[in-house]
């Protein structure tokens, strides 16, 4: 089988490495993204092995606000549990092949939140979260396709993948997996700590550890037509539509068959309110996209401020951090914050627009105490200094 031909090895120098190597980003972007796979070698520091272990990882998988699931395949069956997941539990006999993720890493690890923020070159509103696997030599979750952007970064150990163009594949029936029936891969390499593979949306893709190994995938959202549709009708509900429709109380029509005129005019009056502006769809966007996952917990500080002395160390040019899990998100002269849209003073918004691109500032001016200290008490933002 051919090697890959779109790996690119990086010059390392003391400084952290380049993450696309010899490309910009702006030529990834061009040349890559949502396009073809690009495989880097030595894209990070290998020491990204050392973000976590297996202990740690299972820590986070045994806890309820965190999502994990457990794969093994034994003689060709393959099992999935769910987390929470017990810290002892791990698939039972010698044969077994297993697989622990945990979605979300970043959240709680601050090291993998850093390497979150190296694809910050690309929007928050489309950068998921960082997902960890570790797998035992053999282990994998099958091939299988995605319909999102993910790179994958090898922390510890080596695992090989393999990757076969979109097409239509078929899927195997019944799997507790979305697994590809008779893979057939058009490419293989293997990834060692440090390397780094993106695949576009579509590629077909299987890996398998070659000794104990943890993979680092960093997901892209990508929300399908019809959750987005459903989203929709919900928000609408919620912010649009009555409870009830007051029906005309004319009833005849030519024949008890027939629907009669009122009853459809009132259905159309239902209708005309599901129409919306562009001020809906803007204000719909951005808090569909500023929601977190469902099993997302904040937590208010252990030893929380007082507000006038919140309001003192902003005034003293303390800084702001959004926590790992919030989301804050702007458009058009709207904010939205973990689902919720708000309107910015405009001596606000710069500062604003410092914490949602790069998820910290200092500065801020005096009126942003109140907004700021009820997204504290939230555990949505952290102060510090």
């Amino acid at each position: 089988m051919k090697p890959i031909r779109t790996g690119i090895r990086t010059r390392r120098t003391a400084r952290t490495p380049a993450l696309f190597g010899g490309i910009s980003q702006r030529a990834f972007l061009r040349d890559y993204w949502r396009k073809r796979p690009l495989l880097v070698r030595g894209a990070l520091d290998p020491a990204i092995a050392k973000i976590i272990d297996l202990a740690s990882l299972r820590q986070l998988a045994s806890r309820a606000d965190v999502e994990s699931r457990l794969v093994d395949v034994h003689r060709g069956r393959w099992r999935v549990k769910h987390g929470p997941i017990p810290r002892s539990s791990r698939p039972a006999g010698p044969a077994r092949l297993w697989t622990l993720l945990v979605n979300g890493v970043n959240h709680h690890i601050p090291a993998a939140q850093q390497l979150l923020e190296r694809f910050a070159f690309l929007s928050w509103a489309r950068i998921d979260d960082v997902m960890a696997s570790y797998a035992v030599p053999g282990g994998g979750v099958g091939p299988h396709v995605d319909s999102y952007d993910v790179f994958l970064v090898q922390g510890r150990g080596r695992r090989r993948w393999r990757i076969a163009s979109p097409q239509e594949f078929e899927l195997v029936d019944p799997a507790p997996l979305l697994l590809i029936k008779n893979f057939r891969a058009e490419d293989e390499y293997i990834l060692g700590p440090g390397d780094m593979l993106y695949l576009p949306p579509g590629w077909g893709h299987d890996g398998v550890a070659l000794e104990p190994c943890t993979t680092f995938s960093v997901g892209f959202r990508a929300p399908r037509a019809d959750e987005l549709g459903a989203a929709f009708l919900d928000w609408l509900h919620e912010h649009r539509l009555p409870d009830t429709v007051q029906l005309a109380t004319g009833n005849s029509a030519g024949a008890p068959g027939e629907i009669p005129a009122s009853l459809a005019q009132a259905a159309g009056l239902v209708l005309e309110h599901m129409r919306p502006s562009a001020a809906d769809e803007r204000r719909f966007v951005g808090e569909y996209l500023s929601t977190p996952k469902p099993h997302v917990v904040f937590h208010a500080p252990r030893r929380a401020l007082a507000e006038p002395a919140f309001a003192r160390a902003l005034a003293r040019r303390a800084s702001i951090a959004l926590d790992p899990k919030s989301i804050l998100l702007h458009r058009g002269g709207m904010w939205f914050m973990n689902g919720e849209s708000f309107p910015a003073p405009l001596a606000l918004r710069p500062c604003l627009k410092a914490l949602a691109d790069t998820r910290r500032a200092a500065g801020w001016p005096a009126v942003s105490s109140a907004l700021l200290y009820d997204w504290y008490l939230a555990g949505f933002i952290l102060l510090s200094g």
